[in-house]
């Protein structure tokens, strides 16, 4: 390692990198841990030499300062600006740490790009065990460098079709991650009539997407999963006049929180236009991960401190950060208990609630008595935590802040939209219309970036009016 950084020798430089590649795929996950540690630890700024400069730079004479004739005074700016220049000039320098050189020479070397990806994928893996501060630094600044070696104007649009190389359709079929591709006629059929796939590649890594998107070509947005994947045939293309993104799947998780989407989507929509000026809406089919881990944990959290204040003598939580609310609505409630007396128990509506949602095999789908009761919290708790559920001012659900940081808006939620085993554990089978509305995505992703505010359709916006502080809503 210290080889690769040190060498100045550019006849033997590539031989030491590829040794510094090589070398590390042979080594344990324990072990290469061991030596990214010590690369953040040991080839960081040096710190030493910054607080010198910084105190050099402290020292100086403001320019303009000491002399009243106009001559000298010139003559002294000229001289103190010298002396400026030259300290920042060495502080730009010894700001940089020296694993700086080892990420540059691995950006230009023949495979280093895909081995910096896989170097920040082990990174991220060992802070999620142990937050080092100076691993978390090493990953900010390798994320920094990567961000701007992947920029748009080095990346490389590509319709993915049948004809492409069997290398390249396998590696679609392994990276697919929202909706899995099951056999090669599922494969053929989302690269087909009425379907679109694009990826985009960079020449570092040829033939591997950093990221692809999957389009459908329809009449309308459509309210289902299986719309998009099992009906059949698609209609002609020239009737659509909706292009639906229904899956986007990153590839390398050494680049993650480096935002290639948001490019890829206005890419596509940009040549989508072009291609198909009939095409006037473009929207997605989204997952929604996040909901029933949150909605369960209020649930559970909620019937709790229920329980407790209908014991006469409770000394259930009334200062913690928990505060008692009742998140289902009066007839709700009647309605759930009415219909829940033969499938379970509780306490209260909101155990009932929860022990419904968690029972075996999602049993609750199978009964249309509980679908029918449950559909009224369900879609309405789903749309409180898609607008109102907040992380640091932004949406708490990842997808939901993936596409509004992007300008989307929230158009709709889909009752029983996904009923796998995956869609139905994370989002009870909803899913949500998010919209593109162009010329309005920058409007909408500036909004919010700086406020936070989430657009979202008056048809949404209806289902958390009765809840304080509701979103304004865009027609």
């Amino acid at each position: 390692m210290h080889s690769a950084i040190s060498m100045s020798k550019t006849e033997v430089l590539d031989s030491v990198l590829s040794d510094f590649s090589e070398g590390y795929f042979s080594l344990s996950y324990e072990n290469r841990r061991k030596l990214l540690v010590q690369l953040a630890k040991e080839y960081d700024v040096n710190r030493t030499q910054v607080c010198d400069l910084i105190k050099q730079y402290l020292g100086l004479e403001p320019p303009g300062t000491g002399s009243d004739s106009a001559h000298s005074v010139g003559v002294e700016v000229e001289a103190s600006l010298s002396a400026f220049y030259r300290i920042e000039r060495n502080l730009r320098h010894a700001l940089k740490p020296m694993y700086e050189v080892l990420f540059e020479r691995l950006n230009t070397h023949p495979g280093g790009l895909k081995f910096l990806s896989i170097l920040r994928a082990d990174i991220l893996s060992i802070l999620a065990e142990d937050n080092l501060a100076s691993l978390r630094a090493l990953d900010s600044y390798l994320k920094e460098k990567l961000s701007t070696w992947l920029s748009p104007a080095a990346l490389e649009l590509h319709q993915i079709t049948w004809d492409d190389p069997a290398s390249l359709l396998e590696k679609i079929v392994a990276y697919e991650a929202v909706h899995p591709i099951s056999n090669l006629i599922d494969l053929k059929r989302r690269l087909g009539v009425g379907r679109r796939c694009f990826g985009y590649f960079h020449p570092a890594i040829p033939g591997e997407p950093l990221i692809f998107i999957e389009v459908a070509l329809m009449k309308d947005m459509a309210q289902s999963v299986q719309e998009v994947l099992w009906d059949d045939p698609p209609i002609p293309e020239c009737e659509a006049t909706c292009a639906l993104f229904y899956s986007i799947s990153s590839t390398q998780p050494g680049l993650s929180g480096i935002n290639l989407g948001k490019f890829l989507i206005k890419r596509v929509i940009t040549l989508v236009r072009k291609d198909m000026p009939h095409i006037s809406t473009f929207a997605t089919l989204s997952p929604i991960p996040g909901y029933m881990q949150w909605l369960l944990s209020k649930l559970a959290s909620q019937s709790k401190l229920a329980e407790g204040e209908d014991m006469p003598n409770s000394s259930a939580d009334r200062s913690g950060s928990t505060f008692s609310e009742n998140i289902l609505e009066p007839e709700e409630e009647r309605a759930l208990m009415d219909a829940s007396v033969e499938f379970t128990t509780g306490k209260n509506s909101m155990e009932v609630m929860l022990n419904l949602l968690t029972s075996a095999n999602h049993e609750w789908t199978k009964s249309d008595k509980l679908l029918s009761v449950l559909k009224p919290p369900l879609m309405r708790l789903c749309a409180r935590y898609l607008l109102q559920e907040k992380k640091r001012g932004k949406a708490l659900d990842s997808v939901a802040n993936f596409h509004l940081q992007n300008g989307a808006m929230v158009e709709r939620i889909n009752w029983m939209a996904d009923r796998s085993e995956k869609g139905l554990h994370q989002s009870g089978g909803i899913m949500v219309n998010y919209v593109y509305r162009l010329g309005k995505i920058e409007d909408y992703s500036q909004s919010y970036f700086s406020t936070g505010h989430i657009h979202t359709s008056s048809e949404l916006s209806r289902y958390i009016e009765p809840l304080k502080e509701p979103q304004n809503t865009t027609e």
